[in-house]
């Protein structure tokens, strides 16, 4: 049994520290009022029992809650009350200096709460850890100064998560949908200096990823590019090959046909298209951008994009590329090939690609095969897109953020200067999110203890604790100059702002958004009417939660010309922090707080029981609620030798759902070569663990595991509650 101190290291559960603690409160108190010696062994046997119960390391100040408890239960007023002076003379001395001890621990690698934040962060690199190390620094400053007291109470209690504090010292916005074209086509500036039009499809892509390593550098949040931008350049390059190759045929004194030239040219393109992509993917893999990891960047795929004729061969061919590439995956140290977390693929299905007589159909069975292999790519529903997002179809930023549509382009225009802006066209590209904060939801019901008056309540106290910390983010970039990050506010990216120009102006009439994002609507609803929200007499109630969501972000958008949109936050470490403050708060609650995780938005419990069509049906409800960000899964085995039944999973998505993928399981173990699903095992502290089933391996180092966690596959391992959520999960196909 593990404990997780205040400064994030872990140690072992030693039940002899709760038992000499409550032996100095006792002495401190007159002797007719002293607990006996047996009692003390109790009180600390009681704790010692909670703790194992809950099947998960547990903090000192949990510890020290029960403590409290068990000494009031054994009648020990006087001693429990010397006790909390003990506690809060310690908790003042700490807070003389909150940022040491953290600091000093993630240096030497024994904070398990940093070791475990992001599945795609290695924390023994020197760059990670200096990244932590501003991050610790900020997150003080955020305590202390700048966001406001009830908020950022409410964001340690666990009633709230006030998402990326680490980096909220500095003014800097989430995440964003590049606007790579116009960077392309009109020139830009990476770090200091100008880069002009491409002259061929290779320097394109390599600009590209440039770009996209500095942008991740002075964002906190996920990326997207289109390719569609890239396709343009294919054609440069063809057309410079072909005079390449006729001069060649002239300086040979050889005759050739034009259609001899062309297949030599085709054939020499082939090959550069292929060097272009396994450049995105090495460089986007192996960059490492400031804050010490691979940037968060995902490439939108969609064939409608571009115009039909060569343009559409051309993305068409670029595509095919792409999935081949990572049907192939990357080598590892050792020379395995495993599946790389990056870059995400999003795939648009459309009338083009989505049915057998479809023109462009075998491009959807090959991102199928590639999805069977690699977990890759996404889909992206052309079809329902349409439906939900008033006939725009674009790509998310990061996993699943989605902006609002466009609502700025009829009365403001260019408001980004952007030099490729069309006056008849909605405008997405180079547009961004603000940031996010995420209420509780299964601690709105636990506090109103399943009173329904009382829900409603509570619920709009918490809402408006979220807006406020909202207000906060808002205001932290508000009065930001373009100088605080040239690529994006001056050189193209977002904007092509004067120099020392307030971003203001980006903030307003929907150009970005800021995300209300919702954790946990299984367990909400599920303490409230024991039912899971599955259920025909719960979904209604299930629905009602979202739709008063999206009511207060109108509300809010009309008073401040603001776009707030509802946002199914992909919990990753906060997922254990909303699990444990909820058996903090309110004890073990079954169906509601006994996982050491909460479920991620929407979704369906993980353990529930459920088909992959049933499943995305019924989820699909949720997505229009959910338009500021969602995302569905469905769990499914090994699919490498069923192609066609992923296909048949492909087109209902198609018909049924805006956007969704396919987790499977792609692990290698490096001692015994085993090559399959690495499983989860409890070790004898009852700490969850990966072990290989040929081997027994069970160093994380020497292994490869990759899993889908909140919508980017991790490939860092997790938390010990994403790691039992991940466990838990069933099969839906």
């Amino acid at each position: 049994m593990y404990i997780i101190k205040r400064n994030g290291e872990q140690n072992e559960f030693n039940i002899e520290k709760i038992t000499n603690a409550v032996e100095a409160a006792n002495l401190s108190v007159s002797e007719e009022k002293q607990l006996t010696y047996h009692q003390i062994m109790s009180i600390a046997e009681k704790v010692q029992k909670k703790t194992h119960g809950l099947k998960r390391a547990v903090s000192v100040e949990e510890i020290s809650d029960m403590v409290e408890d068990e000494i009031m239960a054994e009648d020990g007023y006087e001693v429990a009350r010397n006790y909390i002076k003990y506690r809060f003379k310690r908790a003042l001395s700490r807070k003389q200096n909150t940022t040491d001890e953290s600091i000093l621990s993630l240096l030497e690698c024994n904070n398990e709460l940093v070791k475990q934040e992001n599945s795609n962060k290695n924390p023994v690199v020197n760059s990670v850890q200096r990244d932590y190390m501003a991050g610790e620094v900020s997150k003080d400053l955020c305590k202390r100064v700048l966001v406001p007291e009830d908020v950022w109470n409410a964001h340690e209690e666990g009633i709230i998560h006030f998402h990326d504090a680490d980096y909220f010292a500095q003014h800097m916005h989430n995440c964003c949908l590049v606007n790579l074209e116009d960077m392309l086509q009109n020139g830009t500036v990476i770090s200091g200096t100008y880069i002009s039009k491409p002259k061929s499809f290779a320097t394109a892509c390599n600009i590209a990823t440039q770009a996209i390593a500095q942008i991740a550098s002075v964002q906190y949040g996920g990326q997207t590019i289109s390719i569609a931008h890239l396709v343009p350049f294919i054609d440069v390059s063809r057309k410079k090959i072909e005079k390449q190759v006729i001069a060649e045929y002239k300086a040979n004194d050889m005759h050739a046909t034009k259609e001899q030239i062309m297949r030599t040219v085709e054939s020499r393109l082939d090959v550069e298209i292929a060097a272009g992509v396994q450049l995105i993917q090495y460089q986007l893999i192996t960059l490492m951008t400031t804050n010490g990891q691979a940037p968060f960047v995902s490439l939108y795929m969609y064939i409608n994009e571009v115009p039909e004729g060569q343009q559409r061969d051309d993305m068409v061919r670029f595509i095919a590329e792409i999935l081949k590439q990572r049907i192939k995956g990357v080598q590892n140290e050792h020379g395995k090939w495993i599946t790389p977390a990056f870059p995400k693929l999003l795939y648009v299905l459309s009338e083009d690609n989505v049915h057998e007589n479809s023109e462009y159909f075998w491009l959807t069975k090959l991102a199928a095969e590639c999805t069977a292999k690699r977990m890759v790519p996404d889909y992206i529903s052309e079809k329902k897109m349409k439906e939900i997002k008033e006939g725009d179809v674009y790509g998310c930023m990061g996993c699943r953020s989605f902006l609002t549509p466009d609502r700025f382009t009829k009365t403001k225009g260019n408001i980004a200067n952007a030099l490729n802006y069309k006056e008849d066209m909605h405008k997405y590209w180079g547009r961004f999110n603000q940031g996010v904060v995420t209420i509780n939801l299964p601690d709105v019901a636990c506090t109103a203890a399943g009173d329904m008056d009382g829900f409603w309540k509570v619920f709009d106290e918490r809402l408006e604790l979220c807006h406020k910390g909202l207000r906060v983010r808002h205001l932290r970039l508000l009065g930001t100059p373009s100088d605080a990050a040239p690529i994006l506010w001056q050189y193209g990216a977002l904007a092509r702002l004067d120099k020392k120009e307030p971003i203001d102006k980006l903030l307003y009439d929907g150009y970005s958004t800021l995300s209300l994002g919702y954790a946990g609507l299984h367990e909400c609803v599920f303490r409230m009417l024991h039912k899971s929200h599955t259920d025909p007499e719960a979904i209604g109630f299930a629905k009602e939660i979202m739709q008063h969501m999206n009511d207060k972000c109108e509300e809010w958008k009309k008073a401040e010309n603001i776009d707030y949109s509802l946002y199914g936050t992909p919990l990753e470490s906060t997922t254990y922090k909303f699990a444990k403050a909820l058996q903090r708060r309110f004890g073990i609650i079954p169906g509601v707080s006994d996982k050491n995780y909460i479920t991620n938005s929407y979704h369906v419990h993980v353990t529930e029981k459920i088909n992959a069509f049933d499943k995305l049906k019924f989820e699909s409800e949720f997505q229009k609620l959910s338009p500021g960000g969602a995302i569905s899964y469905v769990e499914v085995p090994n699919m490498q030798n069923n192609i066609p039944a992923v296909v048949t999973l492909i087109q209902y998505i198609y018909e049924t759902i805006m956007y969704a993928e396919l987790n499977t399981k792609s692990d290698y173990c490096e001692v015994c070569g085993f090559d399959g699903e690495i499983q989860i095992v409890e070790d004898k502290h009852g700490k969850l663990v990966w072990k290989c089933p040929n081997c027994g391996n069970r160093d994380q180092n020497r292994m490869s595991v990759a899993r889908r966690t909140c919508g980017y596959i991790g490939s860092q391992f997790w938390n010990q509650g994403r790691t039992q959520e991940i466990k838990e999960r069933v099969l839906h196909l």
